[in-house]
């Protein structure tokens, strides 16, 4: 019986044995499988269940001006996030739903339902400054709250709201660029998120600091662009007054570096506020989407907001119309067939090609002309004419030469390329109208670019609006990481051809179509445009839409900026480019030129009617402020009589034309609103002098000076009340031969 129950034990023994053998071989091979296989998978969620993970936001990079002043920069916001685990008293609950409802101006439901997740983190709202955070802050002291904790965020701003911001666009709310620069640029103005990593313990609370790991976050490059943010403020502000003035669906310009094609400025009007690009704060464009209800009404609203992000000036085509003269005659001159006094081109008010008649503007015609006048004139039939002198096949390779059928390479979101006639359809009849800037399209900065090669001596020129990359360390220091130079595409014309178009631009605005292109002191050269709007057809199948156009450059002599204007649409009654297009282009440069340091030179005629400064008569008797005024140039009214001048208007220092009214008032009399403004509009220089010199007023002349210019607009409007030697300003236009 012992035996047996040796044996019995024995087997027993090894039976249990081979079972806890086969056991632990299982359980070494399940470890081995996890670890080898498994093990990356299962320490990631080990280390998730030990670590709280919170993303610390990179600051995007700031955006500059090419004087470094910013246009886009980064501010330090915080997200509110909530710990619902970390909240058990349901009255707590209700007690942080309405204190975050109301301080962050959310709905109470909302938050309500957040707190009751099983969850350690709920996002409650993002972007939030700093001033509502301390308001958080504040209430959770006050009220002993738990679970509201935040998060570090950035967000966008942007100082001058709507100014470029078709250049610039805007971030979303993950700080990724969405348009313009901020999106062509995103990798390097957005930088890279850090981390705080804490450890927890068993029962998910965060333990102490020296269990925190810190990844610090490395904030965004920043980008300098071409722009200046005064040319781009005093092109903005003239392309407002224009697109009011015309009634115009939009109007939109450009000024261009004519050496290096840096665009300095460009605008398009209306636009939309950086720092609210959803809103649409143009008092036109909500009129006509208040007609608008339910899914049409999105539907119009994101047609909108889309319209005013797209950068037409880049993204769009339109007909160049008659500014395309400029390189038609460039084609002339460069092979040729043509001089500025050639002969030959006459005008009886229309031509026939291939039995087509074709009209000038100028239904009478223009009869016999030299090429210099043809192109003052912006005669269609003479510039037929040369068209049909380059021929086909050359007009077609200068097309091609000066860029119009591919894109420019701008560094610029859906740059579009212009279409022009093929080949094998580019027949008689397109030959004739393509020479005068019609039936193809180029997009506006294929037109300025091609322009500004004309104009720099035959260099066609890469467009851009950046300049550099750059690097600020913590002393404000900074680094340039990469230069954007200015880059020759090709030489398209001669630069005894670029000089010769300079003279003949320049004699369009001092003689022909451009004349209230005119500035002062300045040498400008340029050419107008009306090209019709074939898309855009009336009920009764014509054409009544059109976009009027100025291309120009200054000083003549030796280039240095290009300006395009556009008004697209304009609905006021008139729409020749001479007319409403080039007066907008002469008050940029008005504003440009001095800024940017180009000197003016003025002519004997022009120094005769520049405006003077007004002495300052304050403390003398009336006898010796009399003749002050005299030496200086100006008459005078005295009022109160004989004694010392007590006030005097307009004021020592002010600027009016020499000849101007100054009123001086003695013996205790003051000015007082005793004088009318008169209705100036449609009189003459000489004319609107002597109705302000009867009311005692002065008088500021703006646009174009020039003899035989009438009054089109004035400040302060008629009927308006103003003291004796105040200053009526008032902006002249010539209607003599400025159609195109």
């Amino acid at each position: 019986m012992n035996g047996i129950s040796k044996s019995m034990i024995r087997r027993s023994l090894f039976i249990m044995f081979f079972f806890v053998v086969i056991g632990l071989g299982g359980m070494i091979a399940r470890l081995l499988f996890l670890q080898v296989f498994g093990g990356d998978e299962y320490a990631a969620k080990a280390i998730r269940q030990q670590t709280l993970d919170t993303e610390i936001a990179a600051k995007s990079g700031t955006i500059y001006d090419r004087n470094y002043v910013k246009l886009a920069e980064s501010s330090p916001v915080q997200t509110v996030i909530l710990s619902p685990a970390d909240i058990t008293d349901d009255e707590m609950r209700k007690e942080i739903a309405s204190g975050l409802s109301e301080i962050l101006e959310i709905d109470y439901d909302e938050v309500y339902k957040k707190t009751l997740k099983n969850s350690k983190y709920e996002r409650i709202k993002r972007k939030v400054d700093v001033t509502t955070v301390e308001k958080v802050r504040k209430f959770i002291k006050e009220s002993k709250v738990k679970g509201i904790n935040f998060e570090e965020d950035t967000k966008r701003y942007y100082p001058y709201g709507s100014l470029a911001s078709q250049i610039i666009g805007f971030r979303g709310s993950d700080n990724q660029g969405l348009f313009g620069i901020e999106k062509v640029y995103d990798k390097f103005l957005t930088g890279t998120n850090g981390k705080l990593i804490t450890a927890k313990n068993a029962a998910g609370n965060e333990l102490p600091i020296q269990y925190e790991t810190y990844v610090e976050a490395q904030d965004g490059q920043d980008v300098v662009l071409t722009i200046d943010n005064n040319v781009q403020q005093y092109l903005s502000k003239h392309l407002e007054i224009a697109r009011g003035d015309n009634k115009a669906t939009s109007a939109a310009g450009i000024v261009m570096n004519v050496k290096t094609a840096e665009i300095l400025a460009m605008c398009i009007k209306p636009d939309f506020d950086l720092n609210d690009p959803y809103t649409i704060t143009d008092e036109t464009l909500s009129e006509q989407l208040s007609k608008y209800t339910g899914e049409e009404l999105k539907t119009k609203t994101s047609e909108t907001q889309n319209s005013l992000w797209r950068n037409m000036l880049v993204s769009d085509t339109y007909e160049p119309g008659s500014t395309f003269k400029i390189i038609t005659a460039s084609m002339g001159l460069e092979e040729g067939l043509v001089t500025p006094e050639s002969t030959g081109f006459n005008c009886g008010g229309s031509i026939t090609v291939a039995d087509t008649r074709i009209g000038c503007w100028k239904h009478e015609g223009h009869g016999a002309q030299t090429f210099r006048e043809a192109i003052q004139n912006s005669c269609n039939p003479s510039f037929i004419r040369l068209g049909q002198m380059i021929g086909n096949k050359t007009f077609l390779k200068y097309v091609n030469a000066f860029g119009l059928r591919s894109k420019t390479g701008i560094d610029m979101l859906g740059e579009a390329s212009g279409l022009f006639h093929t080949e094998e359809n580019f027949n008689e009849v397109e030959l004739a109208t393509s020479s005068f800037g019609q039936t193809f399209k180029v997009t506006p900065i294929e037109m300025l670019t091609a322009a500004c090669a004309v104009a720099n001596g035959g260099d066609l020129m890469t467009p851009h609006v950046v300049k550099q990359i750059t690097e600020t360390d913590e002393d404000g220091n900074i680094k340039v990481v990469k230069n954007i130079a200015p880059t020759k595409v090709r030489q398209v014309i001669s630069e005894e051809t670029s000089r010769t178009m300079c003279d003949l631009l320049e004699s369009v605005v001092k003689n022909g179509s451009g004349k209230n292109a005119y500035v002062k002191g300045y040498h400008v050269a340029g050419k107008t445009g009306t090209s019709e709007k074939i898309d855009s057809k009336n009920e009764e199948g014509e054409v009544d839409k059109y976009i009027a156009s100025f291309i120009g450059f200054a000083p003549a002599s030796d280039p240095q900026i290009a300006i395009l204007i556009m008004i697209n649409e304009p609905s006021a009654g008139e729409y020749f480019g001479g007319l409403i297009a080039a007066p907008v282009a002469g008050d940029v440069l008005s504003d440009v030129l001095p800024y940017l340091g180009i000197q003016p030179e003025y002519s004997e005629e022009e120094l005769a009617s520049i405006d003077v400064t007004v002495p300052n008569t304050l403390g003398m008797t009336s006898e010796k402020a009399i003749a002050a005024l005299k030496d200086a140039g100006f008459d005078y009214r005295l009022i109160g009589g004989e004694g010392t001048i007590e006030t005097q208007s307009p004021a020592g220092g002010s600027q009016i034309p020499q000849g101007g009214v100054v009123s001086l008032y003695t013996n205790g009399r003051t000015p007082s609103s005793d004088c009318t403004v008169p209705d100036l509009t449609d009189l003459t220089i000489s004319s609107a002098k002597e109705a302000l010199e009867e009311q005692g007023l002065n008088i500021k002349l703006t646009g174009n000076t020039n003899a035989g210019s009438i009054v089109f607009s004035q400040e302060p409007k008629a009927g308006s009340q103003l003291t004796g030697g105040s200053v009526v300003t008032v902006k002249l236009k010539s209607y003599s031969n400025v159609a195109d």
